[in-house]
């Protein structure tokens, strides 16, 4: 299964009046911030499960039910709310409290369990499969990364048109559908922490593999394996990737706050720390947008 600029259209076409068009911070002629952490629950996620909802119809009784490092289930929590319906969340134990007060203050029933997201992924399952709730997954379904791609489709036109696109992967939706949205008209470099390469392994391996899962950027990158469709849509578009350690990752998430005033999460700063450490080097005149993609963050750590 893939995702093209087709899908994430229409996707934008439903969407419409359901999600903030997310501005953009013009740093300079040659730089430019799409900042997501802005959206409604503070990441690109609500995107992605909003879509899903919306294009299943009908929704069960039981309502929607998803696996989460933190953002997708805010994400899930407020579609769920907005559409009068239950939400249930399984969050592994390293997710940020930030984020499990936000879910219970939408109203979202959440169960901790696991160490990392995969496990949570499992009890989810499961729990789906007693309630009949409609699974809502985190990066690998099409409507979910097809959603996720109108974050592109709004840079392209607020920017005008853009060389390269910085984004950071954990489970690839986003990259996926960035992928899918800008179709050629943008290369994609893919960030990830150093501690967490789902994509560069996959690339390695041809294939999606298993990787451990750590890093200060887990709760939100922590997918320990790439989606079949983001690495898919990444291999087939030849999306070149780049590693960051901890430390940049740290660097650059300050540096978002004190230059700019954007109180980005760890993994909302990682793609930015790709610029800032060097890991990626834009050519002269190279017209680069940088995706900061979440902001579900304890904001006394950014003094």
């Amino acid at each position: 299964m893939s995702v093209s600029i087709d899908d994430v259209t229409r996707a934008a076409a439903r969407l419409a009046g359901r999600i903030r068009r997310t501005p953009v911070l013009e740093v300079s002629p040659e730089l430019f911030l799409k900042l997501e952490l802005t959206q409604h629950t503070g990441s690109f996620k609500v995107r992605g499960g909003f879509n899903r909802a919306l294009a299943a119809g009908d929704l069960p009784a039981a309502g929607l039910i998803a696996a989460s490092g933190g953002n997708h289930g805010l994400a899930v929590a407020h579609a769920a709310r907005e559409l009068g319906v239950r939400a249930e969340i399984f969050v592994p134990t390293v997710s940020s409290p930030v984020k499990v007060a936000g879910l219970r203050a939408l109203g979202a029933e959440v169960t901790q369990t696991g160490a990392v997201y995969a496990e949570a992924y499992e009890a989810s399952l499961k729990r789906a499969a007693e309630t009949g709730a409609l699974e809502v997954h985190a990066y690998d379904q099409a409507e979910v990364v097809a959603g996720q791609g109108t974050a592109g489709l709004e840079l392209l036109e607020q920017t005008g048109g853009v060389d390269t696109v910085l984004v950071a992967v954990g489970g690839g939706g986003l990259l996926g559908g960035i992928v899918a949205a800008l179709d050629g008209r943008a290369r994609v470099v893919a960030v990830e922490p150093e501690r967490i390469p789902t994509l560069d392994r996959a690339l390695a391996a041809g294939g999606p593999v298993r990787v451990e899962v750590g890093g200060i950027a887990a709760d939100s990158l922590g997918a320990s394996r790439i989606g079949a469709i983001g690495y898919g849509l990444a291999r087939a578009a030849g999306v070149r990737g780049v590693l960051v350690g901890d430390e940049d990752i740290a660097a650059a998430r300050l540096e978002l706050w004190r230059s700019f005033r954007v109180a980005a999460e760890y993994g909302g700063a990682a793609a930015y720390a790709a610029l800032r450490c060097g890991a990626y080097v834009p050519a002269p005149g190279e017209r680069v947008a940088v995706v900061v993609c979440g902001g579900n963050t304890d904001p006394s750590t950014l003094v």
